[in-house]
């Protein structure tokens, strides 16, 4: 593979009169984590401490973030209709720096688009090396939902993927909603926890350098499970590294577009004989956007946090079709179809509206992700770590979070990370604040108008693996930060109880709050349902990030 190159930002041989503004604003943010230049691309930023449950405190290196989408189908998908290229250039356009084509599994892909596609991905890694394009798949769990499979670029990237497929897939395998198999949801439960095995044997043994897997959509449906989703995060927590928190085709409900009942993420579904019954008609909307199971303070990603464990969330386009394109698909040539080329015909101008729910990579949803250097493996394990804060309509320019103890002096521990204290100690989370500098692809210059501070309680494992709520889990803290422009630090103190606890982030543009769904005790003013078919994007934006964990000496 080619040598990977810095992004045009990140590159000290290019003037900063060649940038653009979010070129310039990011650049500014690499500076001010000592990262620009040889720092950032032979990662030789100061290294974290290694992990010592005896020691106090903590002190995570400092963080470039990388912005990436890791769910973005092309013609090899049976179902979308964009050019590979067509998509690497619009992520370039709207400044991504990794992006994950995640074709669905089909026989016509596993058996011949996957190697196509492998074959223009070779192609652009060698053509713009400063753009990180890795190779993955939508894998149909048996029994439940999809899922982003992904690797590390290596000679056995895409031999994984379609062995996997083969091997692993509810789809070919005919357990899927409708299909023969599908009735067996005990069998299929546990082909999907073999799966998740499987693929964390092949890193273990080096097969594959590196792969990931992550739940797509999960409440879209109502048939992902909190039990389900436990026993994946179970079987490998070190590659089932969390869900999207908020769904792809946030333009389905745009006033006018594709009619009175829809809803941001296609989220526009009722209970079926394969949802799990324990879920209210409510879990099947989206809330500012995002899923029910992230929106919902003391909700279901809650509970799995409140269990002292790491689960991620992130944000994509699931780019199909793109609102306003006006691209069809073309045509296929007399005796081929999807199954015996693994690939779409190109698509075909019309110069007419064609119809679309999502947007383009990185044009609306973007995923953070904080590295110390530049690259494939970089972009991993950031994701593994958990240092991941994503937000909508470029809200943000850029967010460091740090939580210290009030005694200690070094930067203290970021997303994803542990810090370890004595009961009643005192704190502060330290949250660093960029605004956004330039106005968004919709012409809008984004204002941020409050950060939430969330905090729950750590109990444990839950003795009832189908637990949605965190009943410990709340609001405890509001900034009002409306009409602050530039970069700022809120300095938000906390104490520390007998027991561990958790914090993590929220915030939004304020057009659009209320009551959560467990009551404003628990969430005053959090996302709401817009009204079905008048959900414009644009004008309800938001920024979540993921938790800080405390643990307390003793506890």
């Amino acid at each position: 593979m080619t040598e990977q190159q810095l992004p045009t930002w990140a590159d000290p041989s290019v003037s900063p009169a060649d940038l653009d503004p979010q070129g310039v604003s990011r650049r500014g943010l690499l500076r001010g984590a000592g990262l620009f230049g040889a720092a950032f691309a032979l990662g030789t930023a100061t290294p974290a401490l290694a992990a010592d449950n005896r020691r106090l405190g903590g002190d995570d290196p400092r963080l470039a973030y990388l912005v990436g989408d890791h769910h973005v189908h092309s013609v090899y998908s049976h179902d979308a209709k964009y050019t590979f290229s067509q998509l690497a250039a619009a992520g370039a356009e709207y400044g991504l720096d990794w992006m994950v084509f995640t074709e669905h599994s089909n026989f016509g892909h596993a058996q011949y688009g996957a190697a196509l596609e492998h074959r223009e991905i070779l192609r652009a890694r060698a053509e713009n090396p400063r753009q990180l394009i890795f190779q993955g798949l939508e894998w149909y769990i048996p029994a439940a939902e999809h899922c982003t499979v992904f690797t590390a670029p290596g000679r056995h990237e895409v031999d994984l993927l379609t062995r996997f497929e083969s091997a692993y897939d509810g789809k070919l395998l005919g357990y899927t909603e409708g299909a023969p198999g599908a009735a067996d949801t005990a069998r299929n439960e546990a082909h999907a926890v073999k799966a998740i095995k499987w693929l964390a044997e092949q890193r273990r043994t080096g097969y594959v350098d590196d792969v990931l897997v992550l739940a797509n959509h999960p409440l879209r449906l109502g048939i992902d499970s909190p039990h389900e989703m436990r026993g994946w995060r179970d079987a490998a927590p070190e590659i089932m590294i969390g869900m999207e928190g908020a769904p792809g085709a946030q333009g389905a409900a745009i006033p006018g577009w594709r009619g009175a009942t829809s809803m941001r993420g296609e989220y526009e579904n009722k209970p079926s004989a394969q949802s799990w019954p324990g879920y209210p008609a409510e879990a099947y909307l989206t809330y500012g956007g995002f899923d029910w199971a992230t929106a919902t303070v003391g909700g279901l990603w809650d509970s799995m946090l409140a269990e002292g464990r790491l689960f991620s969330i992130t944000t994509n386009s699931d780019a199909h079709r793109i609102v306003f394109d006006t691209w069809k698909n073309g045509d296929w040539p007399a005796g081929q179809n999807f199954d015996n080329t693994g690939k779409l015909p190109d698509p075909v101008n019309t110069t007419a509206p064609q119809p679309g729910s999502d947007f383009w990579p990185g044009q609306f949803s973007r995923t953070h992700v904080g590295v110390t250097r530049y690259g494939y493996r970089a972009v991993m394990a950031g994701l593994r770590a958990g240092r991941v804060w994503l937000d909508h309509g470029h809200l943000l320019d850029g967010l460091d979070v740090r939580l210290k103890r009030d005694c200690d002096h070094g930067r203290g521990v970021t997303l994803g990370g542990r810090l370890r204290v004595r009961k009643g100690e005192k704190l502060t989370l330290n949250v660093t604040v960029t605004t956004a500098s330039r106005p968004n692809p919709q012409g809008i210059l984004p204002e941020l108008a409050h950060v939430d501070v969330i905090r729950g309680s750590v109990r444990g494992p839950v003795a009832d693996r189908d637990a949605w709520q965190a009943p410990d889990t709340r609001v405890v803290s509001t900034t009002d930060v409306s009409g602050r422009k530039g970069t700022y630090t809120l300095r938000i103190p906390l104490t520390a109880g007998d027991k561990p606890f958790y914090v993590r982030l929220r915030g939004s543009d304020g057009n659009r709050h209320g009551a959560g769904y467990l009551g404003a005790s628990v969430d005053p003013h959090g996302p709401i349902p817009h009204t079905p078919g008048d959900g414009d994007p644009w004008t309800d934006t938001w920024f979540y990030s993921n938790p800080v964990f405390v643990d307390v000496a003793g506890a």
